[in-house]
């Protein structure tokens, strides 16, 4: 019987993984190309053979988004799925419909068909945008499950920019191990703070391999999730974080809607800094859509470790990389700490931004006078310490949860903040808890 020729829209994540777990030994299905975006330098290589299986000793050609049209029709493309995330509902629909001009169907795969069936409890922390406070939550479960006496092992998302064979499992123990496996900042933000919690974390390519591993050393498996996308496992337990800074997109935007329609639990967060509008408008949304969901309140209270390094000072902030790209933020932890404590003066970075810093605010000129930690290689992560070094100010306050001196020189002073997820009221994460807690 003659193969099914399909094709896999992605960004080095979700795309992988839905190939790993609904056709990589499919042999109803001819896996011809993936097409890549929104990270740079990850188009134009190959799914490994190591990782695609016997069908493919070749591997399978990534190649730029653009070419999408061009390549439905050479290869005779009869289906492509769509796989990656925290797209307006909009942008998908306008996909869809080049894709079906150009003759193909286009595919949407479900959940519960990419979800692997853990051996352990699965928690899972998911989101409806990215920037919503995924990270936090996560550690607070963690720190809940950690007091009760259980071993966690939490499994971050995939952020797979390098080598794709190497990367296929990645044990994150100690802090070592970050350069160990040559990690870019964005991996650092996320893998980091588990690490300092004392979270062994778990990522790659290969999430039935890299799951099987984790379960030798967990009691419970923490699965944090990366923009808004589905959990690649099973949840015994699904946790999705709202943001009513951003009201309206829970149900806008894909697949962060079909998280808020999964969700056990939904945690409002960042109700200390919200409009009441955002908050009751998100609450409507939750309503609606998922009634029976349990709802959290919380905030993600802001501290600094120098207040006078702030105070009445020219400041340029520095913020997580994708909430503001396209997570479509307009402001940071960085922006918020230096409005709390009095900074003078907000730098604009862009008059001295370099090379690949540079095209980032081309490509997202909503960005603004914030400065976003973007380092998915060497040549970006110099770009950006070049770019800081050059910005004339008083000090450099760094909304990113990492260290980010230990990994680029910052001629000036620097003010680090610090957030953690405060739980309004009841019921709270431990009232939710307690059947994990035994």
């Amino acid at each position: 019987m003659e193969r099914k020729k399909i094709l896999i829209m992605g960004a080095a994540g979700r795309d992988f993984h839905n190939f790993n777990t609904l056709f990589r030994n499919n042999e109803s299905y001819e896996v011809v190309a993936f097409t890549a975006t929104q990270i740079p330098d990850i188009d134009d290589r190959k799914y490994p053979s190591e990782l695609a299986g016997e069908l493919y000793p070749d591997g399978i050609p990534i190649y730029p988004e653009e070419k999408l049209g061009e390549l439905i029709s050479k290869e005779n493309v009869r289906e492509v799925f769509f796989s990656y995330s925290d797209l307006s509902s909009q942008y998908v629909m306008e996909k869809a419909q080049f894709v079906n001009s150009c003759g193909a169907h286009f595919t949407l795969a479900g959940a519960d068909p990419t979800m692997i069936k853990s051996t352990k409890p699965v928690i899972s922390v998911c989101a409806v945008r990215t920037g919503c406070g995924k990270s936090q939550t996560t550690r607070k479960i963690a720190e809940i499950l950690i007091e009760a006496g259980k071993k966690v092992v939490a499994i971050r998302h995939p952020m797979p920019y390098g080598d794709l064979v190497k990367q296929r499992v990645q044990r994150y123990g100690s802090l070592e191990d970050l350069e160990k496996h040559k990690c870019t900042i964005e991996e650092m933000e996320e893998y980091e703070p588990h690490i300092v919690s004392g979270v062994i974390i778990y990522s790659g390519v290969d999430y039935e391999a890299i799951l099987r591993e984790a379960e030798k050393e967990a009691d419970i498996i923490l699965w944090d999730g990366g923009n808004n996308d589905m959990p690649f496992y099973k949840p015994d337990l699904n946790v999705v974080v709202v943001d009513p800074h951003r009201p309206g997109d829970e149900v806008t935007y894909y697949p962060g809607f079909t998280n808020l329609l999964m969700a056990d639990v939904i945690v409002i967060n960042k109700i200390d800094t919200a409009d009441l509008e955002g908050i009751e408008e998100v609450r409507d949304s939750i309503s609606i859509y998922n009634p029976d969901a349990i709802v959290i309140d919380a905030a993600s209270p802001l501290s600094v470790d120098n207040p006078d390094g702030i105070r009445d000072k020219r400041v340029l902030c520095v913020e997580d990389g994708p909430t503001l790209t396209h997570g479509g933020m307009k402001y940071g932890a960085g922006v918020m700490a230096a409005l709390k404590y009095g900074a003078s003066d907000l730098v604009d970075p862009r008059p001295y931004s370099t090379g690949r810093i540079a095209r980032t605010f081309e490509r997202y000129p909503e960005i603004g006078i914030l400065l976003p930690a973007m380092g998915y290689g060497k040549e970006q992560i110099k770009d950006l310490e070049t770019t800081i070094s050059k910005v004339d100010c008083d000090s450099v306050v760094i909304g990113t949860p990492i260290d980010l001196s230990r990994i680029i020189d910052i001629p000036q002073q620097i003010v680090r903040v610090s957030y953690d997820l405060d739980e309004i009221g009841s019921p709270d994460l431990k009232d939710i808890l307690k059947d994990y807690l035994k």
